[in-house]
């Protein structure tokens, strides 16, 4: 009931048009009421007194009721269809915008594909609780809430007599209702599983190919297609067990209903046109109970999504501003660890005591084996993650007291896979100053290597990259990244392995790119290739998570110490291939 309470708290922008819809549903309902006093009215004044008047009386109106029935049945489709869409969307949009607000940590700890499912499957499966189960639950509501008036005016004493199968059924209702709802919750889970895996198969599909395991990749869409029917067959399981056992046990009841008010029609304590009219409103209270069972079963499975959607509106965001947050001024670089610790999970200490400073405008790269620790400094930079303990400041400001916006807007970061957007190039350029001139993006385009590449292609700067850029070469793509990064215009930049992936002549044209970018600039670069970063101002050596020397190429390569070690090996790995 809470999470259903919550779904209807999205109703209240559009209380009016549901209040609407709800009178049109309950007027339509009435039409169905009408009918048993109708048959009543037939049997024991038409037919018996033989009144024609009555009868063409009776046919109009029937005729008047069915004709507004129908636009009333007009009214709460329309009013109430509105209002689902809009709900089923303001969750949507709300969704989306929490996702939005957490913390990379989050996409760390989830897959891909169970994200997209809580924005998918799940709010979708709220529709059906917002919209056609509310005008059931209405409908069914208004004829059970009237047909039992109705027999209570018949005949009281009959309508008590009925009542006793209702304590039955509600209890049947209720176990089965339970049981609906955790089945309803292992759908969305299992449906959620398939899109994942068809996330990862159909973005992999290059890889799948080059291992051929296109077979291994069908069994395992296989088991989890399985593990959905499975799911989706214990909830049919259960909603075919609570349907006829709740028809039979309202089949005893009119039964019973036909048997006690026979003797009391043949003891003239009632008369038989009463007793079809009671009969039929029996059977329109045994109908609404077999539909309102169906319903609720429709809506314990939403409610299972509505647990998996409302679990991501409930997260705590892991970076958030302070409530004194200041936002951060135009810096000009100087950036200092003091002491920093971090750990990804408790009890596993990724950093530790790792302390530097860095002067306005230096270029500073971090080097060390896979795993020491690089890539989780430029994390912590701009606040993907915060330090588990010591202090970042920039320019004397500690990063934690300042507005997480205000801070990233101060610091880019070319990565070493570049993502790039569904769009054209202008816009994906665009993206890293949304209210730029032209004049200004084909200037960071030029400022990239950029510019002359983009014109060769069939429509320039409006040429569309396709999903993720597949349409352009790699090195094309971090140029395009590069210019993204120039026209945002950082003051501190974070340069993740970004030539790494690159044949040589790519990477000399992006280098160039790349020098042309830190001119100016506090530059964080995380190298793979020793050669690039001779020139630093300083290198900053991590082994295991602590710094294990710092000091310029030459006086690192005096040290005889790690650096010197890796670099060794990289000198002799490249001999060896021109060898």
């Amino acid at each position: 009931m809470n999470l259903y309470l919550r779904i209807l708290s999205y109703i209240k922008p559009y209380l009016p048009r549901l209040l609407l819809a709800a009178l049109c549903t309950a007027l339509a309902a009435c039409g169905n009421l009408y009918v048993p006093w109708i048959i009543r009215d037939v049997i024991d004044q038409v037919f018996s007194e033989r009144d024609s008047h009555l009868l063409n009386l009776i046919a109009l109106g029937i005729v008047a009721i069915f004709f507004a029935r129908g636009i009333f049945f007009y009214g709460q489709n329309y009013l109430m269809s509105y209002v689902g869409e809009r709900v089923v969307i303001d969750i949507r949009g709300a969704v989306y915008r929490k996702m939005q607000q957490l913390s990379t940590s989050f996409y760390d700890k989830n897959k891909l594909g169970t994200i997209m499912s809580y924005v998918t499957n799940d709010v979708s499966a709220l529709q059906s609780a917002m919209v056609q189960n509310t005008i059931d639950m209405i409908t069914e509501g208004c004829i059970l809430i009237g047909s039992v008036g109705a027999m209570i005016y018949l005949d009281w004493k009959l309508t008590l007599f009925t009542f006793c199968t209702f304590p039955v059924v509600l209890l049947l209702m209720d176990v089965f209702g339970k049981k609906i709802r955790v089945a309803g919750y292992n759908i969305q889970e299992c449906t959620a599983d398939i899109t994942s895996v068809l996330q990862e198969t159909l973005s992999s599909a290059r890889i799948i190919k080059s291992f051929v395991r296109e077979e291994y990749e069908i069994n395992r869409f296989e088991r989890e297609n399985m593990a959905n029917f499975e799911a989706n067959m214990k909830n049919a399981k259960l909603m075919a067990i609570l349907t006829p056992v709740i028809e039979f046990v309202a089949a005893l009841g009119v039964t019973a209903i036909i048997w006690f008010g026979g003797r009391s029609v043949i003891h003239g304590e009632i008369t038989p046109g009463s007793l079809v009219a009671f009969l039929v409103y029996a059977v329109n209270i045994s109908n609404p109970i077999k539909r309102l069972t169906r319903v609720i079963g429709s809506i314990q499975k939403a409610l299972a999504a509505a647990q998996r959607v409302f679990y991501i509106l409930d997260l705590e965001d892991g970076i958030k501003d302070k409530p004194d947050a200041i936002v951060l001024p135009p810096v000009q670089g100087a950036v200092e660890f003091q002491h920093v610790g971090f750990a990804y999970n408790e009890n596993e200490p990724v950093l530790q005591d790792v302390s530097f400073k860095v002067e306005p405008g230096q270029v500073v790269a971090l080097v060390g084996p896979s795993g020491a620790g690089k890539s989780t400094i430029a994390n912590l930079l701009p606040r993907f993650y915060d330090v588990t303990s010591g202090n970042i400041t920039i320019d004397g400001h500690n990063i934690e007291d300042v507005s997480v916006s205000s801070l990233r807007t101060q610091v880019g970061i070319v990565p070493q896979e570049t993502t790039l957007f569904n769009g054209s190039v202008y816009d994906n350029i665009l993206y890293g100053r949304l209210e730029a001139t032209k004049e200004e993006v084909e200037m960071a385009a030029k400022a990239a290597n950029a510019h002359d590449f983009i014109l060769e292609l069939p429509q320039g700067y409006d040429t569309s990259l396709g999903d993720r850029g597949v349409n352009i070469s790699g090195g094309q793509r971090q140029r395009i990244s590069i210019a993204r990064a120039i026209l945002k215009d950082p003051r501190i930049l974070i340069l993740d392995e970004a030539t790494s992936a690159l044949d040589t002549e790519s990477e000399r044209v992006v280098q160039e790119a790349l020098d042309r970018l830190m001119v100016g600039r506090t530059s964080f670069v995380i190298a793979h290739r020793l050669s690039t970063i001779q020139n630093a101002h300083k290198i900053i050596v991590l082994d295991k998570g602590q710094i294990s020397e710092i000091g310029t190429h030459q006086e690192l390569m005096a040290k005889h110490g790690l650096y010197a070690h890796l670099h060794d090996i990289q000198f002799k790995t490249a001999q060896l291939q021109r060898g």
